[in-house]
């Protein structure tokens, strides 16, 4: 057995998130029944870097998979060219190559981006988020500045998940102007809660509309409760950007 790293990006639109589900169509279920055909209808499971909610969009996605040498093609470009034709026109597979690593445990950092219109346009309503009203960004870069660091994010995760700690170490958190009309709130951690940047954004944008004070963020954190933050925002203006590895 070898194991590769496989880099993909995909539109979230179609899918319900990364996670094989019992009854909803996933990024993963769709390609791990592509690969079963290359290779003879061989069950192949993958290994993904990261999870993603239902409608959640990644520019930048690794999974892994073990592979016994004797199912290989012999060139990898021929193989990525045969999966390319058959996954939907929604995921891309862009390289593939050797890697021991893990491609979730070892992931040293992820980056997401979340991105907003100031003007109606029909070309972005499935990959920003329209707000008819412009928020003070000024402000919102202000209360993004109290997450950095090492913290706990509860009150920004979802309720009842299986995780053993809801410490994160956020590296940057920022919005930045793209065009005369669009932003995006870019933010980097060691790892991520479910819902974790959706509710973070939807926070923020209480600040950019005067219903919070940026320094009431630490308030919010230090709470651990769900409840002290704000509204998500939908999941259509989320990307998963970069994940940074160590080679």
């Amino acid at each position: 057995m070898r194991r590769y790293f496989f880099e993909i990006a995909y539109n979230g639109k179609d899918f319900f998130g990364w996670q094989r589900q019992p009854s909803d169509v996933t990024v993963q279920e769709v390609i791990e029944l592509a690969l079963s055909r290359i290779y003879s209808n061989s069950p192949i499971e993958i290994v993904g870097c990261g999870r993603t909610d239902a409608g959640v969009h990644a520019s930048h996605y690794f999974f892994h998979a073990d592979l016994e040498e004797h199912l290989l093609l012999n060139d990898l470009e021929q193989l990525r060219f045969k999966l390319n034709r058959m996954l939907p026109a929604s995921i891309a597979l862009f390289s593939i190559f050797p890697c021991e690593q893990h491609a979730r445990f070892d992931a040293k950092s992820r980056t997401y981006r979340y991105f907003i219109t100031l003007e109606k346009d029909p070309f972005k309503t499935d990959s920003h988020l329209y707000l008819p009203m412009k928020p003070n960004f000024e402000l919102m870069n202000d209360a993004a500045s109290h997450f950095l660091g090492t913290q706990d994010f509860t009150s920004l995760s979802k309720l009842h998940t299986d995780v053993k700690t809801n410490i994160c170490s956020v590296t940057k958190a920022l919005w930045e102007k793209e065009s005369e009309y669009t932003w995006y709130f870019e933010i980097t951690a060691d790892r991520f809660l479910r819902n974790m940047v959706r509710s973070t954004v939807g926070t923020l944008l209480e600040v950019g509309y005067g219903k919070l004070a940026p320094k009431e963020i630490q308030t919010v954190l230090a709470a651990k409760d769900r409840s002290a933050a704000a509204t998500s925002v939908p999941a259509h203006g989320l990307f998963l950007y970069r994940i940074e590895y160590d080679f």
